[in-house]
């Protein structure tokens, strides 16, 4: 007979984007907890939301999760900086389970330099950089005003195009870093979960003194410590994986190929 903590700990956790990019934090979370039951969940029919009012995309991000919520759910991973930043606190008050959210990881670039006297650069998309919850983010943590952001929404799209292509996407980072003297930071934060699909094209393009770094084993680890806070682990080796979306449904196909190509051609 299943118990009812058997049934609650093989309930789903659901990873949620605007689009592909989570996958690179679900990749993670494939690794570090193999035995959980994931639906990933992409509000294709609105990406990207980088450059779309706010108002507009809280509307977007809320309405999707009225339809996800329909499954069995035991925690919710917002894979999405800009969504966690305008819904995650409503989305914990409303559902009552764990929700994971992330930020950019400017917290542990900014302690990883702070002794080398290198600068931080934050790649986000513009509507992660204008929020009130970065602004804080920068103030609690870079008291030396290290920290230098830049705004790259282009990245969503190519990256929603599946576009790898090192000539075209080299020229793009090129254009965007040449006012900065690379020679003057030592780290450079991925502040968009679609953007570590071009972390092995950066590695190659940067000098090789610069870290990469980006907030998806923090927030993986997080998800993992509250599982086990709760008693909330799945005790199973292996469980399954079910893409959604909210627009159309061959966007399905996409997200299994990008999920594919994340995890061997594009990891470094």
């Amino acid at each position: 007979m299943i118990t009812t903590s058997y049934k609650a700990n093989a309930k789903n956790i659901v990873f949620f984007d605007s689009g592909l990019g989570g996958l690179s934090v679900l990749s993670e979370a494939l690794d570090r907890l193999p035995g959980e039951n994931y639906i990933y969940f992409a509000d294709n029919l609105y990406v990207p939301y980088g450059l779309k009012p706010q108002e507009d995309v809280r509307r977007f991000i809320l309405g999707a999760f009225a339809r996800i919520m329909e499954n069995d759910v035991k925690a919710i991973v917002v894979a999405c900086n800009t969504a966690t930043s305008l819904v995650v606190r409503q989305l914990r008050s409303e559902y009552g389970i764990p929700v994971i959210g992330m930020e950019p990881a400017v917290k542990p670039a900014v302690e990883h330099n702070r002794a080398s006297g290198k600068r931080v650069l934050v790649l986000a998309t513009p509507i992660t950089l204008n929020q009130t919850k970065y602004a804080e983010l920068i103030s609690r943590v870079d008291g030396d005003h290290i920290v230098d952001s830049i705004p790259l929404p282009e990245l969503v799209t190519y990256c929603e195009e599946l576009n790898f292509d090192p000539a075209t996407i080299g020229a793009y980072f090129q254009k965007k870093l040449s006012p900065y003297d690379l020679n003057d930071y030592g780290t450079i934060v991925l502040g968009c979960t679609h953007y570590p699909f071009y972390r092995q094209l950066l590695t190659e393009l940067l000098p090789p003194h610069i870290e990469l770094v980006d907030g998806s084993r923090g927030t993986v680890s997080r998800l993992s410590d509250v599982l086990t806070t709760q008693s909330l682990l799945n005790p199973q080796t292996r469980g399954s994986l079910t893409f959604n979306c909210s627009g159309e449904p061959a966007y399905i196909s996409k997200l299994e190929r990008a999920l594919a190509m994340f995890r061997t051609e594009l990891t470094v």
